[in-house]
Formats: C-alpha cells, sequence, structure tokens
C-alpha cells in the first residue's frame, strides 16, 4: 500500500505510571506517523518496557491518553488494539506447536476470518523468511528463527502500528542484521516503534528517535540531530551519555 501524506497513527499524551509510592514514567508524550520506524533508547531502567506496556494497553496510565489511529485505547481497548501488533522482549511462543500451527492460532485470536487466515500466513511466513521452517517445532528453532516467529506473530493481521520490545537482544551478528532489515521493511508501509539501548539499532534503522532517562523523556528528533546536538559532529555517543546521566 502507498500513502501520500504522513498520517498519525499513534499519539501518547502526558503519560505517567506509579507502582506504589514511586514513579516510574513521568509525563511521557510522543507521536509516530504512518511509514516511520520510530526508536525508544534508553539505558535498561530507563522506563521503556513500562512505556512500551502502556501503548499497546497490558499496563494502564494512572494519568495521560493513548490513541491508536485515532481510537482511544482507554474507551475503545478492543477496537484501537485491533490496530496494534505488539512483541514483548520475550517472544509469546508455544515452543510445542509448529511454526504454521503457532501463527494460524495468532491469526485465529486476532479475530481473522477462516477464510482469509491461509493467505495471511503465507504472506507473513514470506515477509519473515519462514518458509523454509513452517513445519518445525518452535522450540527446535534457534533463537534468531524463534525472534523471527515473535514478529510474525505481531504482523499477521497486518496492523498500522508494530511494537517491538528489544527486538535484538540475545542474538547473533547475523540474526541481529537479518532482523533489523525487517524492521526497516515493515517501516516502509506500517508505523514502528521499538525499544532499545544499542546506539547503532537507531542510527542503522530508525527515523526518529526519543531518549528516555529515569522515566523521562529528554530527547525527541533525529540521530543526526543528536549527533550534532551541541553543535559539533560525531558527539552521538557523548551526547547520549551526557542526556541519560543529567537527572530528568
Amino acid at each position: 500500500m502507498t500513502y501520500n501524506t504522513p498520517e498519525i497513527t499513534l499519539t501518547a499524551r502526558n503519560l505517567t505510571r506509579r507502582f506504589g509510592n514511586r514513579e516510574i514514567i513521568r509525563d511521557v508524550s510522543l507521536e509516530l506517523k504512518r511509514g516511520e520506524v520510530l526508536g525508544l533508547l534508553g539505558h535498561n531502567g530507563a522506563g521503556k518496557t513500562t512505556t512500551m506496556q502502556m501503548l499497546t494497553g497490558c499496563l494502564s496510565p494512572n494519568s495521560g491518553s493513548i490513541e491508536i489511529c485515532g481510537i482511544d485505547l482507554a474507551r475503545q481497548p478492543t477496537l484501537a488494539k485491533a490496530h496494534l501488533g505488539y512483541l514483548p522482549e520475550t517472544p509469546p511462543l508455544y515452543r510445542e506447536l509448529t511454526v504454521d500451527d503457532y501463527l494460524n492460532f495468532a491469526a485465529r485470536l486476532r479475530g481473522m476470518k477462516s477464510v482469509d487466515v491461509f493467505a495471511a500466513l503465507a504472506r507473513t511466513k514470506q515477509r519473515c523468511g519462514l518458509e523454509a521452517v513452517s513445519k518445525k517445532i518452535i522450540g527446535t528453532l534457534s533463537k534468531g528463527y524463534q525472534q523471527r516467529v515473535g514478529i510474525a506473530q505481531a504482523i499477521i493481521h497486518q496492523p498500522d502500528v508494530i511494537v517491538l520490545d528489544e527486538p535484538t537482544v540475545g542474538l547473533d551478528p547475523a540474526q541481529i542484521r537479518e532482523v533489523r532489515t525487517l524492521i526497516r521493511e515493515l517501516g516502509n508501509t506500517h508505523s514502528v516503534i521499538l525499544s532499545t539501548h544499542v546506539l547503532g539499532e537507531v542510527e542503522s534503522i530508525c527515523d526518529r528517535v526519543e531518549i528516555l532517562n529515569r522515566g523521562s523523556l529528554v530527547y525527541s528528533g533525529t540521530t543526526a540531530e543528536l549527533d550534532k546536538l551541541n553543535g559539533v559532529t560525531g558527539q552521538l555517543e557523548e551526547n547520549f551519555i551526557r542526556l541519560t546521566e543529567a537527572q530528568p
């Protein structure tokens, strides 16, 4: 599909989340456009996963609002989630199933009609490079292939917004390259937001980056802009460290 104009597919406004008396996320706002890959960057413990869980409706914010394709996630969760695909940090796989059986189950779980499942299965396996392992038990596959299956379950219903939490963690260099290529391809027709703590990840595949530090958003822009934040180019890592060492 081709889209002539950028379209806002996800809007989060003033998100705050507390666990007990501790405020984990503070007043975070962001937008995601169709055809865009947005990187949510930050050190471990910065609040990336908590933010992802709120954006996908797995965790309710204490305050703030989220819209998916203009649909309020809190007021119409089922309708809003129909436009979402989510890969948590630990892929939600049934390792005793074959790839085909699992993806068939994922499609039906998403409410797809039986007549549409076969075509969706073929399309998704082709996009994720799973055709050669479709009859294999998931538990026998390499971690890289299991990650591909995790991404496949997130996109089988062709959602407008794809949310990926640390999608390359634990993969070897070749697997990382393959998954990054897949994410970049998904960004051509979908909106993708992924969390990572790896600078090279956002630099190679993301159009924009949002940096979280101790639950607060401390930067929003491109990696090129981050690279010359203080007027000097070649300072990407230094500027990231400076931003994430500062108190929110």
